[in-house]
């Protein structure tokens, strides 16, 4: 191992590691920074919600990290070949090219467009690399090469590369699934009968056969890589042999991630990934999310609504990375709201104070997003400091921007100004005519009109003001 002599770098940070079922105290291998590795989208669609909350975690993960000074390198690949559809025959690619009569790749290179575009409007920061399998078909091929040479993997009758599941000892560590337990043709697995030695054996090279599009020579042929084998690839090649956080959805633990695992350690000889961290499912008004339900959520949907995309990830926030979330467009309003008032108070709380508590205070919030990610205790405490009219509005201020770096609500920005229609104008006029004649039915009749048309009136013996709330 090429870190073997090097003394690791303890981090502040714990996360709960699926392989161990413990939460374990994070540290980089290395000396100088941690190493992540993060399951990237298949470029066929949209990212949506559900895949996004991934994304969220590892630049949560990554800003807490350098707030208490580490530094970090994250690699998060760009899967645009071999992933296969989910009736088990066709690319996703090539699915959706056929369907769409447009060549895979302008399609892969718009999804991932579009894909970047939706991070930055949710304050995701880029990875350091984004590598593409299409464009690193020798790497995978180099790794085939030498599991086929430590007798790990095997050509089959169908002229295909597989993987031998019974040469790796250790596998099921992270998912608790056994091989004698796995039962032939288990999903994405698929094969003719016949070709492999064994049921549970995986492709890390498929024949082309009849495919004639995003298909490569090989030692072995012409074909395309296996969905699993690029992950292991990328994360070695460009994380020099050792992951010390890899993170993807629960959906990944099993195969993706138990098959990655038998790869990258059969190859290397030693335990590459030092935690597997995943992320829970994301459900949406009480249904898992998916095309065929008509329930997917897309940023794109989001901003159509009048919401800030950075409400998603306050509700993200919210919540615990290991708990299911039920989202919902009234959990998103809130959110809304609440970050819109945020920055309102910030505004009027002005400048930060970093007196001596306010910093103990601090550092007790920072400690809760250390441990296992607890930022929904980070955000309760944030709401009790926010009401606490005992605390000075230059105390509140330091805590709110000081979390701010970690948590990217972009709480500085100034909201534009909304402007009200001739109506509500008219309303306010009539209203403030009505108070200043002691008609206080009709000013009340009125202020419940301006208020059905997202204007909150509010009296003071200077008079009458008034906030847009919609």
């Amino acid at each position: 191992m090429t870190d073997a002599m090097t003394r690791a770098l303890e981090t502040k940070l714990s996360l709960f590691d699926t392989r161990t079922r413990k939460v374990a105290s994070i540290s980089a291998s290395n000396g100088s920074h941690l190493r992540i590795y993060s399951c990237g989208p298949t470029v066929y669609r949209d990212a949506h919600v559900g895949n996004l909350r991934t994304f969220l975690l590892s630049d949560l993960i990554i800003k807490v990290l350098k707030y208490t000074g580490v530094d970090a390198r994250l690699v998060q690949n760009i899967t645009d070949v071999g992933h296969m559809s989910e009736d088990l025959h066709e690319d996703k690619l090539l699915a959706e090219s056929s369907a769409r009569k447009m060549d895979p790749f302008e399609i892969a290179r718009e999804f991932e467009s579009r894909f970047h575009h939706d991070l930055q409007l949710l304050g995701v920061n880029p990875a350091n690399i984004y590598p593409r399998a299409s464009e690193s078909i020798e790497m995978m091929q180099s790794l085939i090469s030498q599991l086929i040479e430590k007798g790990h993997a095997y050509v089959g009758t169908d002229s295909s590369v597989y993987f031998d599941a019974r040469s790796f000892e250790s596998y099921g560590e992270i998912s608790g699934n056994r091989l004698d337990a796995l039962k032939p043709g288990h999903r994405y697995e698929y094969t003719d009968d016949g070709a492999k030695r064994f049921h549970a054996d995986w492709a890390l090279w498929k024949a082309a056969g009849e495919r004639t599009e995003m298909i490569w020579d090989s030692p072995w042929g012409a074909g395309f890589p296996g969905w699993h084998i690029e992950c292991s690839a990328m994360s070695l090649h460009y994380l020099d042999g050792a992951v010390d956080l890899h993170l993807g959805g629960i959906d990944l633990r099993f195969p993706h991630h138990e098959n990655e695992r038998a790869q990258s350690n059969a190859a290397a000889g030693y335990e590459v990934v030092s935690n597997w961290v995943h992320g829970e499912h994301l459900l949406f008004e009480g249904r898992k999310m998916s095309k065929s339900a008509g329930n997917v959520v897309l940023v794109s949907d989001i901003v159509a609504r009048g919401l800030d995309p950075l409400a998603l990830r306050l509700t993200f926030l919210e919540n615990r990375y290991r708990s299911q979330i039920d989202l919902t467009w009234d959990a998103l309003a809130a959110a809304d709201s609440t970050i819109k008032r945020w920055r309102k108070k910030l505004k009027d709380w002005g400048a930060s104070d970093a007196t001596p508590e306010a910093q103990i205070v601090l550092s007790q919030l920072v400690e809760l997003v250390l441990d296992d990610l607890g930022s929904a205790d980070a955000i309760v405490e944030l709401r009790r400091i926010e009401r606490d009219e005992h605390l000075a509005p230059s105390f509140r201020a330091f805590i709110f921007r000081e979390l701010d770096q970690i948590f990217s609500l972009d709480l500085d920005r100034a909201e534009e100004s909304a402007r009200l229609t001739s109506e509500q104008e008219g309303l306010l006029a009539a209203r403030a005519e009505a108070r200043a004649a002691k008609d206080f039915a009709q000013s009340d009749l009125l202020r419940d009109q301006l208020r059905a048309l997202g204007v909150e009136v509010k009296d003071s013996a200077s008079g009458q003001s008034y906030e847009i709330i919609l």
